[in-house]
């Protein structure tokens, strides 16, 4: 079964209702060489300041895979070439007092240029080794 496979996807989501996960974040790990492309969020928007993978919530109606395309295009202009692999999941609070699942994915994308924010102050292309002020999520997840 591949991780693009509805069942997979499925099982995913079942998996986090299980365990009591209201909200659901697809996020995309675009990586560029060595380099891994991380966003900035906004200083005003909840956990401002903090470094992260293009992500956003998966949306009523929609599949966790049009999520991770959808955002991924909406806070990177970048569009997503093929999802290669699903590297794990991560839980937190959201700021609606439950608990939000984020699952990850392995990307290429057409190009890597332009980037085009629209959600996020600043964007760059760091090495896992080399990461600026990520949750310890994000660089367990990046794996430096």
């Amino acid at each position: 079964m591949t991780v693009t496979s509805p069942e997979f996807l499925a099982r995913l989501v079942d998996d986090a209702r299980a365990d009591g996960v209201t909200g659901f974040v697809a996020g995309a790990v675009v990586t560029d060489a060595d380099r891994v492309l991380l966003v900035r969020r906004n200083p005003e928007d909840f956990m401002g300041g903090m470094w992260e993978i293009p992500s956003g919530k998966v949306e009523d109606g929609e599949t966790v895979l049009e999520a991770l395309h959808r955002e991924t295009a909406e806070e990177t202009g970048l569009t997503i070439e093929t999802v290669s692999g699903y590297i794990g999941h991560f839980d937190y609070p959201n700021s609606r007092g439950g608990t939000t699942r984020q699952f990850n994915f392995a990307v290429t994308v057409a190009k890597t240029e332009p980037i085009v924010l629209t959600e996020h102050d600043a964007h760059q292309w760091a090495f896992p080794g080399e990461l600026p002020e990520v949750s310890d999520a994000v660089r367990q997840l990046i794996g430096s």
